[in-house]
């Protein structure tokens, strides 16, 4: 018989500590000295906590920043710079210096480190989303640390997956982690920004995630990074919905990653959602493109989204844009104020206009397995 209790199991008349699969998230701040170069003390710290965790038997995967920090001085640049071409030259050096002073770091306590390097496209594309799932969790079932990173040096808006909060939630939601840590250069949410207000409180606990919320998150903490508490918020909103608890504290302690694990040190824990989306249905919400748009009518609106109804042909008014069958389409309400859900549509774009036209079209356009609501 085996009792869970707390982060144990009970076999045979003894504790056990559960084994957990960890995402953790470190910022440029936390990474880089004042003038905004790579401090390599910082990541021998971070790799001796990642170190602690695998030997007690832990998954671990590091989402790391610290490309630009690291390479920007080898090109010349006196500081950080600022723009795009620049930062993205500055990336590729840095990039092999970054993952060199991890994998030096982490050898020598026997610990193997991956690099994976991802863009937006990996998880747009449903193919390439779950050869980077199955990949990352060979990695993790032979005790392989992954440590990834946006490529920045060829990323462009159309690819960026925009920061490294965002990144580290979707690597958490892909690979269904037990928890996701965000370390930054603050303990956590507050209701104001503490650096400007000493009144500011700081918020230890959030089961739902409201617009209140965000109201009250600050801008980027130090010149260093490119996320402040907003991107962290979004970050969680991806995360809890997709059944993955997150914990936001600062990095400044020396064993912040170590007591992160069990939320020891002061910062903000954010419930996972009791309903959340599988894998498939995660995908269709955050990382699948729509190809076009149709918009519906109330009475469909409601069976889709009140009684988890199918799309019929029946219920859609007017049509945007051109797709065929297979394709991801965002559905609207008829007066185009309200986005609904995506799903994959079972018609293309000419049939389903073919039908329209008949007098009472038949038909299921999006099939409920293939719709989620947003």
């Amino acid at each position: 018989m085996i009792l869970c209790y707390n982060d144990y199991i009970i076999q045979n008349g003894k504790a056990v500590m559960q084994t957990k699969k960890i995402v953790f998230k470190i910022g440029s701040s936390s990474l880089t000295q004042s003038d905004g170069s790579l401090d390599r003390e910082k990541i021998a710290e971070i790799a001796g906590q990642l170190a602690g965790l695998h030997q007690m038997g832990h998954q671990l995967v590091l989402v790391t920043s610290g490309s630009i920090a690291a390479g920007f001085r080898r090109l010349g640049f006196e500081k950080r710079p600022r723009k795009i071409a620049d930062k993205q030259a500055s990336a590729a050096v840095g990039q092999g210096l970054l993952i060199e002073e991890y994998t030096k770091q982490l050898m020598a306590y026997q610990i193997v480190s991956a690099q994976v390097l991802l863009t937006q496209d990996d998880f747009a594309d449903a193919r390439r989303y779950q050869n980077a799932s199955q990949a990352l969790q060979v990695l993790l079932n032979r005790g392989v640390i992954p440590i990834i990173n946006e490529n920045d040096t060829i990323a462009v808006d159309e690819i960026k997956v925009g920061d490294n909060d965002t990144l580290s939630a979707q690597v958490a939601s892909l690979l269904k982690a037990d928890l996701l840590v965000l370390l930054t250069d603050v303990a956590g949410l507050y209701t104001d920004n503490p650096r400007r207000n000493p009144e500011a409180q700081p918020i230890k606990e959030v089961k739902e995630i409201t617009e209140s919320l965000f109201d009250m998150a600050a801008g980027a903490g130090t010149s260093n990074g490119t996320g402040g508490m907003t991107t962290k918020l979004q970050a969680a909103l991806l995360a809890t919905r997709s059944g993955v608890p997150v914990f936001i504290c600062s990095s400044a302690s020396p064993s912040a990653m170590l007591d992160a694990v069990n939320q020891e040190n002061q910062g903000t824990f954010f419930h996972a959602l009791s309903q959340n989306l599988n894998q498939r249905k995660q995908w269709l919400a955050f990382y699948a493109r729509t190809e076009a748009v149709v918009y519906v009518d109330a009475g469909a609106r409601d069976a889709m989204i009140k009684q988890g109804r199918s799309l019929l042909v029946s219920g859609i008014k007017a049509i945007e844009g051109v797709f065929q069958i297979g394709d991801i389409v965002a559905v609207y309400s008829q007066d185009k104020q309200e986005l609904i859900g995506k799903g994959k549509a079972r018609l293309s774009s000419q049939d389903l206009k073919d039908r329209l036209v008949q007098l009472n079209p038949e038909g299921v356009f999006i099939h409920r397995n293939d719709w989620v609501s947003l």
